[in-house]
């Protein structure tokens, strides 16, 4: 994981400050510059260029991630507990720093530019690793149903997220994100725990 500089973490911060005020489209190089009282040229001896600075948005959220992930598979907990402070961990997240999700759920970035694809795809990979440890024992435990394969409640799982947290982007925030994320998670736990 790449190491920033107080000044590039500085830099990202203010990106995300812009993306929250104005949109995700309106961060430009010129738009950021305003914004800091600097330079073009000054935001340039940090990052080369603005997928640097998207970069530095999903790397940020990565490293965050990262910890509360491999948490998910190695603490002793049930497997339902497992998911659902995942889940709860990153709708956190997103409240307290609402212009990330407009990065990590924005296809439109990712479609010309392998490198952030990348970033995302890794982001995805991480979260699968941890609801496969959750999932897995869960499943050997009898916590978790059996009778749909691991790999596809664990899409059932992270397209359940995503669609909540991108409805809550798209209605402008307009809504509690921990409330319907939590009613979401409960909905979610009926599904996944074997019928008696």
């Amino acid at each position: 994981m790449q190491e920033y500089s107080e000044r590039q973490m500085q830099i990202i911060s203010k990106a995300i400050e812009l993306i929250a005020e104005r949109s995700i489209q309106e961060l430009t190089i010129k738009n950021l510059a305003n914004k800091l009282g600097v330079t073009d040229g000054a935001i340039y001896r940090h990052f080369e260029s603005k997928t640097d600075i998207l970069l530095g948005i999903l790397r940020m959220f990565q490293s965050r991630a990262k910890i509360c992930m491999e948490s998910a598979c190695t603490s002793d907990l049930p497997a339902l507990k497992k998911i659902e402070n995942l889940f709860q961990n990153n709708f956190r997240y997103f409240t307290e720093f609402p212009s990330v999700t407009a990065v990590i759920f924005s296809e439109s970035i990712f479609q010309n530019d392998s490198v952030l694809a990348q970033e995302v795809h890794q982001l995805l990979n991480m979260l699968e690793k941890a609801l496969s440890c959750a999932v897995e024992k869960g499943q050997q435990t009898g916590e978790i149903c059996t009778m749909i394969p691991q790999k596809e409640l664990i899409r059932i799982i992270i397209g359940s997220m995503r669609y909540t947290v991108t409805k809550w982007r798209l209605s402008n925030y307009g809504f509690n994100l921990i409330e319907e994320g939590t009613q979401m998670l409960e909905s979610l736990k009926k599904l996944l725990t074997p019928s008696v």
